[in-house]
């Protein structure tokens, strides 16, 4: 019979135990091992049962069992010891309070997805683990973020495979009180609430869960509420599904409605107010709608609060392709916005024109949220150097008149959380080598830019740990395949086989990821046959483990699962590949740590970061990947290998996948499997444990969430921080004042002369050249702008490459015409072939950027044959 109602018995803890229930509230417990092991001591049973969750397994302990601890002294001084350790961690100085400098008293972070354990399952893949890492690195650091997103009551989904392998979705359904959540509460004991106006006199109201990430709190809101209609109840339903409506509602929840919870966070805690806000992809963008409203109601208009709101906004884009950026139809947004809607004080036509696509190659009918993200935040960043290029190219058009490169778009390139991925036997054997508390500092803080210790870790332990931590992961995917066979239809008597998959002392390769075309799941298909031999060699075999979800309207992700798993039912191979469902931060805590070689194969430059590769480089796994991502940036050969890509505009996408799957054999084939069998005399791989080394010494301090958090810190947040001091009310009004004005005046800014101390079209290297400019200002002075001479290599077409810009000074004017002069060096440092030119940009001391208002001013044909120097 089904239940007509379900609700939570919670347990009720024996005095002595109540520490328990505070631990486990804390999701510090899941990258803390002593907290866990803690936990498994109460009951091993219930804890294997509940997978490690310890809300489910409070609620499972006998109460004999629960009886039985509160007397044991043992146990009770383990706890009490925990439990002291959770509160200085919690309430002591660490890395960030130790900081000079006037840094932020608070940062808000929105993302739409947050992996920080399998027990919260409110992600779908690296958008959110990365963004649990950055909360669970931040708290490691002391730094004071407060996260905001949505408690999706479906989560993403979970994956099954058919009998024929076909992608099946289920979305159990998570009750919050089950999860390790809190309500948020007013004073009187009402849960805390926000609420939005939509159109039509209806509101969308949301309650306020908070997850404590260590020290940092996780606001998630639940539009679940019984005083909402049947529609608005399941707007926080799943995790990136429904039409567009359904997703414009999930983001302004998101973005105005997180801003409300943070407000109402802070007034209930004392929690300082955020001085930055950063926002994670653009689907929170939003948020600077209500922070500009909010200014508003405090006596701003709009382009004034908006000045306010950009000093303190940091943006984070994660994507490298259009496609992937979250776009709604002009009418759709402007019926939820302005009278009768939401943010009813707000012009609807200054919403519309935060996002709209207005420039060359835009549709202009599109509202973009990452464009609103970008025009919303003064600091704005790609997750990798190659994806910060990409997106300088790929946002050009808001910036027209300068290169590229020259896009106010830096990057900080993304980072994992070392204790939540490196498996506890790697983190045993760096306490050995230099004590645990050194270790953890290492893993945490990851301020050297080498590990060097691991120089002296004797070759047959860095072996041994290989080869256990691929024992575990044989042992790990022996029991899912089973379980995703029985789930398939398979009976008991069909799966022997099964207990033979794998085998602990085979090269082991892992793939595992969501599944996009870009992605090429299949790519190591491409030839089967040579696959095949691969698998089966007598003498140097490869087993691979793969795994990955496609979305559920994608039908082409899913043939592409379908393909793989019908290669890898097959008898000849089953024991040699397996395909394992339902990936997700559970199954990949046994993945990474367990395989020798990490593989990665997407289309270049498709791959915005890729952090996988990062978490198994942690734990000594190597890197096999084409050169995009982070990869490009870190590769050595030393360490890992780099797939030969074929991305030249004349090559087919049929033609690109053969090669690059050709040049993949190769490598396993020729270079990496008879690396991973070559024996020493000692009966060692010396070649393969050197790469591991390596691998530890040298990526290890890079991949670290740490190191990225501290990017953030000093780069983007300490900058925002002071940025967002600085404008107050009045600030915020001249600065936009002169805006207007600057843009106003801008058609009149004008090069009318160049001239140069050079005779010849030759000159050496360590010379000099004197400039001499000319410049009409219109109605502007000289303060409002900074003329440069921007000079370095030209290619054969005569643009200049590898750009310095140099402020030249005003020596005179206004000339009877009206015309400034302006003067300066140019250094001839560089050999081969060299120009320069002239501009002018905006200059204000309150700009992040000189391209910040995307205004320039260049010398027009007639004065740039005048100039008449190019060097050669």
């Amino acid at each position: 019979m089904k239940a007509i109602r379900r609700f939570t018995v919670r347990p009720v803890l024996p005095e002595p135990l109540r520490p328990l229930s505070d631990l486990a509230r804390n999701l510090r417990w899941s990258w803390h091992a002593e907290t866990r092991d803690l936990f498994a001591s109460v009951d091993p049973e219930c804890w294997a049962a509940s997978g490690g969750d310890p809300i489910k397994l409070l609620g499972s302990v006998p109460p004999a069992r629960l009886a039985e601890l509160a007397e044991d002294h043992r146990f009770l001084r383990r706890l009490t010891g925990i439990a002291g350790d959770l509160e200085d961690y919690v309430g002591g100085p660490r890395w960030y309070q130790a900081q000079s400098g006037d840094l932020p008293a608070a940062i808000a972070y929105f993302s739409p997805e947050f992996g920080i354990t399998a027990a919260l399952p409110q992600y779908s893949g690296g958008l959110g683990i990365l963004a649990g890492d950055h909360l669970k690195a931040a708290s490691d650091l002391g730094a004071p973020l407060i996260g905001v997103g949505l408690l999706y009551r479906h989560g993403y989904f979970r994956q099954s495979l058919s009998r024929d392998g076909w992608q099946q979705e289920h979305y159990p359904v998570l009750d919050p009180n089950e999860l390790p959540v809190v309500l948020l509460e007013e004073d009187d004991g009402a849960p805390a609430q926000v609420t939005l106006a939509l159109p039509g006199d209806r509101q969308l109201r949301a309650r306020i869960w908070l997850a404590q990430v260590g020290r940092v709190p996780l606001l998630l809101l639940d539009s679940d509420v019984e005083e909402n209609d049947l529609g608005e109840r399941g707007v926080t339903d799943r995790l990136y599904g429904g039409g567009s409506e359904h997703r414009l509602l999930q983001e302004m929840l998101l973005g105005i409605g997180g801003v409300r919870a943070v407000r109402t966070y802070c007034r209930l805690t004392g929690h300082p107010e955020p001085e930055v806000f950063h926002t994670n992809e653009g689907h929170a963008g939003f948020l600077g709608l209500e922070r500009i409203a909010e200014l508003c109601d405090g006596g701003l208009d709009f382009s004034a609060a908006l000045e306010a709101v950009r000093a303190g906004t940091v943006f984070t884009t994660h994507t490298p392709v259009p496609a992937g950026i979250d776009r709604f139809d002009r009418e759709l947004v402007a019926r939820h916005f302005g009278p009768g809607a939401e943010l009813p004080r707000l012009d609807a036509d200054h919403v519309l024109r935060l996002g709209m696509e207005t420039y060359p190659g835009g549709e202009p009918n599109l509202f973009n949220m990452a464009v609103m993200g970008l025009r919303l935040a003064q600091r704005a960043n790609g997750v990798s150097l190659l994806h910060g290029q990409v997106s300088r190219e790929m946002f050009a058009g808001l910036w027209p008149g300068f290169d590229p490169e020259e896009v106010p778009i830096t990057s900080v390139t993304n980072g994992v959380h070392a204790p939540t991925w490196v498996a506890p036997e790697v983190f045993r054997l760096g306490a050995r080598q230099i004590g645990a508390q050194r270790t953890e500092d290492a893993l945490t803080v990851g301020a050297s830019d080498r590990w060097d210790a691991v120089a002296d870790i004797a070759d047959q332990d860095i072996w041994e740990l290989r080869r256990g931590l691929r024992e575990q992961l044989v042992t790990e995917v022996r029991e899912r395949l089973r379980t995703s066979w029985r789930q398939r239809g398979a009976g008991a008597a069909e799966l022997g086989w099964t207990d033979q998959v794998l085998d602990p002392d085979v090269l082991t390769i892992g793939f595992a990821r969501r599944v996009p075309s870009y992605k090429r799941l299949t790519l190591m298909l491409r030839d089967r046959d040579r696959l095949m031999e691969l698998l089966l060699h007598p003498e140097h075999p490869i087993q691979i483990v793969v795994a990955g979800k496609a979305h559920p309207a994608d039908d082409g992700g899913k043939r592409l699962v379908q393909e793989l798993v019908r290669f890898a039912d097959d008898p000849r191979v089953r024991h040699r590949i397996v395909f394992l469902p339902d990936y997700g931060m559970a199954m990949a805590q046994k993945l990474y740590p367990g395989c020798d070689i990490w593989l990665n194969n997407p289309l270049r430059p498709l791959e915005a970061c890729g952090t996988s590769g990062m978490k198994a480089a942690l734990n000594g796994c190597l890197n096999l990947s084409v050169l995009d991502g982070w990869w490009d940036e870190w590769f050595r050969p030393d360490f890992g290998w780099a797939i030969p890509t074929a991305d030249g505009d004349a090559t087919d996408a049929d033609r690109r996948d053969d090669l690059e799957a050709a040049a993949l054999y190769d490598l396993l084939e020729k270079r990496i499997a008879p690396s991973f069998y070559e024996r020493g005399a000692d009966g060692l791989p010396e070649r393969w444990i050197e790469m591991v080394r390596q691998t530890l010494t040298h990526l290890g301090p890079k991949v670290l969430a740490g190191r990225m958090v501290r990017e953030y810190v000093g780069r983007l947040y300490a900058p925002a921080a002071h940025a967002h001091r600085e404008l107050t009310p009045a600030a915020a009004r001249e600065l936009a004042a002169w805006k207007a004005r600057v843009r106003g005046a801008w058609p009149a800014v004008t090069v009318d002369h160049v001239e140069t101390s050079a005779t010849t079209a030759t000159a050496e290297l360590g010379g000099t050249l004197t400039l001499r400019v000319r410049v009409g200002l219109g109605e502007l002075a000289p303060d409002d702008v900074e003329v440069q001479a921007v000079s370095g290599r030209v290619d054969a077409e005569d643009r200049i490459t590898d750009a310095t810009a140099v402020p030249l000074k005003p020596v005179g004017g206004p000339d009877l015409e009206g015309r400034w002069s302006y003067e300066g060096p140019l250094s001839l440092d560089r050999t081969g072939p060299y120009g320069y030119t002239v501009r002018i940009l905006p200059d204000h001391h309150l700009l992040a950027s000189g391209a910040e208002l995307g205004l320039v001013s260049v010398p027009a044909e007639d004065v740039v044959e005048g100039a008449g120097v190019l060097l050669r």
